[in-house]
């Protein structure tokens, strides 16, 4: 059962037409899909915080911030593949998306089977580049914490961690850099992949919750140390003298 649990693709509609929302989920849940849906940008970006999925498909026309700013707030924290609708089929629309980054483009013209196609081909493509991304990093091992790059897997006493994708690219940021300090403005840099105008002080609310996941104890650490006006690091064991 967990076996069949592990091969379900997880997908996430952000689109306020509750019809349509219903009826992709209808017709891919049978293929092995879990659709869940939100009908808003500011709740369809809280769910991608929280969870961990395999692909968002996201409305260009939402109440409130539209999808070219949701995609934008999106590819601040998650590498996630984006598959972008739009009532439009304008050429200028097509690219601006796929310029703030969006891996595919359908208008909403759309049968159901080509979006299965187009689906199916976005998250081949990102599979196989991240397969090939990965499959070169070696397991990295912090006393009983162990991070397998290859599979984005995170385990604590040979369980796995749940973490969301920020999380895991702080951790493993951190763990590469054991014995090193690394700012914030560094772990921004790496997790988002652009720049940041302003400092943000979110990078603590992600440490917080990595070091619950841990069981760490910020007072008397056993993986992640503050410190102080500088960052965070990673405690290498063998090293440590602290």
């Amino acid at each position: 059962m967990a076996e069949n649990q592990q091969n379900i693709t997880k997908i996430l509609i952000i689109d306020d037409d509750k019809k349509l929302c219903r009826l992709i989920k209808d017709y891919l849940e049978p293929f092995g899909f879990h659709v869940e849906f939100q009908h808003t940008g500011n709740e369809g970006l809280k769910a991608v915080t929280e969870k961990e999925y395999d692909a968002v498909i996201l409305d260009v026309m939402l109440p409130g911030i539209d999808g070219f700013e949701v995609l934008r707030q999106l590819r601040r924290i998650s590498d996630v593949p984006v598959l972008m609708l739009t009532a439009k089929g304008d050429e200028i629309d097509r690219i601006a998306g796929l310029e703030i980054g969006a891996d595919d483009y359908l208008p909403k013209t759309f049968s159901v089977r080509e979006l299965l196609a187009r689906l199916r081909a976005v998250l081949r493509r990102t599979r196989k580049a991240r397969t090939k991304e990965n499959e070169n990093e070696e397991e990295i091992k912090i006393r009983e914490l162990r991070i397998i790059p290859s599979r984005r897997l995170v385990l604590l006493n040979e369980k796995p961690l749940d973490l969301t994708p920020v999380e895991y690219e702080i951790l493993l940021s951190l763990a590469k850099a054991k014995g090193r300090v690394k700012t914030r403005e560094i772990l921004l840099d790496e997790i988002a992949g652009r720049d940041w105008i302003v400092f943000d002080r979110s990078i603590d609310v992600h440490i917080s919750s990595l070091r619950k996941k841990l069981n760490d104890d910020p007072q008397n650490p056993k993986f992640i140390r503050t410190i102080r006006s500088a960052g965070y690091m990673m405690i290498d064991p063998e090293t440590d003298w602290a």
